[in-house]
């Protein structure tokens, strides 16, 4: 989406945040609108965007870009449909890491686009190096190979530093009482680390994925999506148990 259609849709339905230009929508001085230099990719202008009702934003959690469905993907040669568009520069990073990860993966989108704000930018994926992507970035083999070079722990800053600085601006472009919502892992510090600090008790987590495995958290998540009923969620705070008995088996879908 251009900066000119996000000011249009948040003059005409609210508060739209910026730092520069001011009284662009003819409004009282002093209103905030965004600057000009904001405008730089689509992924900062989703970030920059106010929401002015409650709202569950979604963070996914990364695919591994290192193993073997990784490296169907990238095969020199290959002619499956997804490495085919993957050289036509049509492939999404959404797509290539749903194919990267399978279910998991797939549970998690399938997830977010059911319960997502279709209207506002709302979903945004972990990277190992770039912070914050939409999941319909386009991706290319050098950024997959980059990906692949770096392990995401909260340790290396290769990692660390772009995911807190686009969670420092997602946090600035958001109502307080909007809600951040992880799919993924709890149980290690990886993510934890370093969204905890930014966004505090907002940052919220499905509580049914305790105690629960990927390929479990995955199926629980395609189901949901299907029938349409998001999860329950808990604030992710010291006290937040993270760690459980594993849940009986999900019941095949009939």
């Amino acid at each position: 989406m251009q900066v000119d259609q996000l000011i249009k849709n948040r003059c005409d339905t609210g508060r739209v945040l910026g730092t520069d230009a001011v009284g662009s929508c003819g409004g009282a001085p002093g209103t905030r609108h965004p600057a000009p230099h904001l405008a730089l990719s689509t992924k900062h202008q989703a970030l920059q965007v106010i929401y002015d009702r409650l709202l569950s934003l979604f963070l996914l959690s990364p695919a591994w870009c290192g193993g073997r469905r990784a490296k169907m993907l990238m095969r020199q040669g290959a002619t499956h449909q997804l490495a085919l568009r993957l050289d036509a520069g049509t492939l999404t990073l959404g797509e290539a890491f749903a194919f990267m990860s399978g279910l998991y993966f797939r549970g998690k989108l399938a997830y977010a686009t059911a319960f997502a704000d279709r209207g506002r930018p709302s979903t945004f994926v972990i990277t190992p190096t770039r912070g914050l992507q939409p999941p319909d970035l386009t991706i290319t083999r050098a950024l997959i190979d980059e990906f692949a070079g770096v392990d995401v722990s909260q340790d290396d800053e290769r990692y660390r530093r772009p995911l807190l600085a686009d969670a420092r601006r997602l946090e600035g472009a958001i109502a307080t009482h909007d809600r951040i919502v992880l799919l993924g892992s709890v149980a290690t510090a990886k993510y934890l680390d370093v969204l905890s600090g930014v966004f505090g008790e907002r940052l919220s987590f499905p509580s049914d994925f305790v105690g629960r495995g990927d390929m479990s958290r995955g199926a629980l998540m395609l189901r949901a999506a299907a029938a349409g009923t998001e999860l329950e969620y808990v604030a992710l705070t010291d006290q937040t148990p993270r760690h459980g008995r594993r849940p009986p088996r999900l019941t095949p879908v009939l």
